[in-house]
């Protein structure tokens, strides 16, 4: 719903917010046409014919096709859910519309290439807490030598997830379309030890709130982008 991007959000849906000129969403799609995706499922819930009428105006190859939860928002994992019938078998990339990098290399093709599906289920994008900007919590996750991650204690962890992921759809089969946290499935994933990290090598940008978007479009000034 956007609530903390208020006031940018009174008229408009988050993902229709700009950022140095250019709408969040579109930051997102454009990486992943970047990376080679050819087709992308994107949720819809508030302003949400706004959000399609842009959508259906974007020129280029990919394919978007929408997953509509105007009835009911489902939150990350009621999302994931509902649009299963959309995903197919292979693993998918997930992507928060409010997670904007400066990569010193390519990030989602790096993601990619890290992909190994007989030892994982999940591989999250991480970013260093000291290459961080618009976030203040204690960190989500330990990153271990062998890739796999473990959550944060109660001091904290050197890594948060910086809101990209490779997913098995599989793994939201056994949950209902409604609305809960992704944060259930990556429970179960942890415990089998088959979630692991890719280290963003960059600089990461939470956009949640209009601080943050001042801050990151700050950030995109200086470095020319």
């Amino acid at each position: 719903s956007g609530t903390r991007m208020r006031p940018l959000t009174d008229y408009t849906c988050k993902a229709l917010v700009k950022l140095n000129g250019k709408a969040l969403i579109d930051h997102t799609l454009d990486r992943l046409k970047t990376a080679g995706v050819k087709r992308a499922i994107v949720n819809v819930h508030t302003y949400a014919d706004q959000l399609e009428a842009h959508l259906n105006a974007r020129s280029g190859p990919m394919k978007i096709v929408i997953s509509d939860e105007r009835e009911a928002l489902l939150e990350t994992g009621g999302g994931v859910v509902k649009a299963l019938p959309l995903l197919g078998q292979s693993p998918v990339l997930i992507c928060n519309i409010d997670a904007v990098w400066i990569g010193f290399e390519p990030v989602l093709k790096g993601l990619m290439n890290a992909w190994n599906p007989e030892e994982m289920d999940e591989l999250f994008l991480l970013s260093n807490k000291q290459a961080s900007l618009g976030i203040s919590s204690k960190g989500d996750f330990h990153l271990l030598p062998d890739g796999q991650i473990v959550r944060a204690g109660p001091k904290g962890a050197d890594w948060y997830y910086a809101g990209v992921e490779i997913f098995k759809p599989s793994l939201a089969k056994p949950y209902r379309a409604e609305k809960f946290s992704r944060n259930r499935i990556w429970d179960e994933t942890l415990r089998r030890k088959r979630a692991f990290g890719f280290a963003l090598k960059g600089f990461w940008m939470h956009v949640g709130d209009p601080g943050a978007l001042k801050a990151a479009e700050a950030v995109l000034h200086e470095v020319g982008e």
